[in-house]
């Protein structure tokens, strides 16, 4: 990882969801104590056991938050896009962290301790609100991921996939080719099914003209009728 120089303003722009809680000497204090650091593409950003010490925003590029389960199989838990927080949680139950977390690609975080996150929260309610706020989006979401992973058919989790990375990452300029280029292992791991069960359903759905396979790139052709697979499961 490299250090980052970017202006106290530059990233008060940036995380502008926090700031906006904070008063003027609240904002000092958070100037006083971020860093940045840049992370190359498969860089580890924190391990599964390490003790949390920063709550980590994603400024730019993609995270994926990991989990190792039976057999060494990878289960993604979380895909991170601008700007979103993550690394905090294990922090306030007074664990290590139980996932992992690595760039997808070259990418850019700010890193504020917590204890500094902790000073604040005491001297700003809103401030705990916004997080109370966050914390229960993550566990409606994980709720929902819970259901989707162990009751939905591999047709209808690769196809919430599919939707779900569209959703949290774009399209590019054409309009219909996903913004992010997974492996099919990682595109596996996020469906939880095996790679080769990832690929024949990928190859199912492109005959089925619903999408199109360029390498890594996918373009969606019949979002409609994912949807209605992904809901149907």
């Amino acid at each position: 990882m490299v250090k980052v120089n970017l202006s106290n303003i530059e990233v008060s722009e940036l995380i502008a969801d926090m700031w906006q809680h904070l008063n003027e000497e609240q904002r000092e204090c958070l100037s006083n104590h971020f860093i940045l650091q840049n992370y190359k593409k498969n860089e580890i950003i924190h391990c599964e056991g390490e003790t949390p010490t920063h709550l980590m925003c994603l400024l730019s590029g993609k995270v994926k938050v990991y989990k190792d389960g039976v057999g060494g199989r990878s289960q993604i838990i979380r895909m991170i896009k601008p700007v979103e927080y993550f690394g905090y949680r294990a922090y306030f139950s007074g664990q290590d962290y139980v996932t992992a977390a690595a760039a997808f690609e070259p990418s850019t975080i700010c890193l504020i301790p917590m204890t500094t996150i902790v000073t604040l929260l005491k001297q700003n309610n809103e401030l705990a609100l916004f997080f109370i706020k966050l914390l229960s989006n993550d566990l409606g979401m994980a709720d929902e991921r819970t259901v989707s992973l162990t009751q939905k058919h591999i047709r209808g989790r690769l196809a919430e996939s599919l939707l779900f990375l569209k959703e949290s990452y774009g399209l590019e300029e054409d309009g219909s080719t996903l913004s992010i280029y997974l492996s099919r292992e990682d595109l596996a791991n996020l469906s939880n099914m095996t790679t080769s069960n990832a690929i024949r359903t990928l190859s199912q759905f492109a005959t089925e003209h619903l999408i199109a396979i360029d390498g890594r790139k996918i373009k969606l052709i019949d979002e409609e009728k994912l949807k209605k697979i992904s809901k149907i499961g």
